[in-house]
């Protein structure tokens, strides 16, 4: 148990994705790539959004300003994100796996440091968050 509190974990259901492994890979791994969804971004709950090839920082309406950055890469099977600004500790992994030569799978993993009464609050919109990050992250063309 760590000073917020205990761990929680909160998972995407797997996502199909009509892109190679590799491809889908080299995207999520440079946050530069984050142009192509830019467009996708909700207004009304995000503003300030930048990024460069490691970090991105947003504003989040109620949350505030969140700045995530790329600790690990494990190519090609999975990018791990952790928070550098933030109101709670914690980390993102995005994992993919092959399927075929030609389409793979992907799911989003978040991990929070969340203390009983912040996770009551936080925990519903934080398991839809997750789940709209895969569904965003399954809907860009990796190309």
């Amino acid at each position: 148990m760590g000073l917020f509190g205990s761990e929680s974990k909160f998972e995407s259901s797997v996502k199909q994705i009509p892109y190679a492994q590799q491809a889908v890979y080299d995207n999520i791994s440079d946050l530069t790539n984050l142009e192509k969804v830019r467009d996708r971004v909700p207004e009304d709950k995000i503003n300030d959004f930048k990024f460069d090839h490691d970090t991105v920082s947003l504003n989040v309406a109620p949350v505030g300003e969140l700045k995530l950055q790329i600790i690990e890469r494990d190519e090609p099977k999975c990018v791990k994100f952790e928070a550098v600004q933030s109101p709670v500790p914690f980390n993102v992994w995005v994992q993919v796996l092959p399927v075929t030569e030609t389409s793979s799978k992907m799911k989003v993993t978040v991990k929070a440091e969340l203390n009983p009464f912040i996770k009551g609050m936080v925990e519903k919109p934080l398991q839809e968050g997750v789940e709209k990050i895969a569904d965003a992250l399954a809907q860009v063309h990796y190309v």
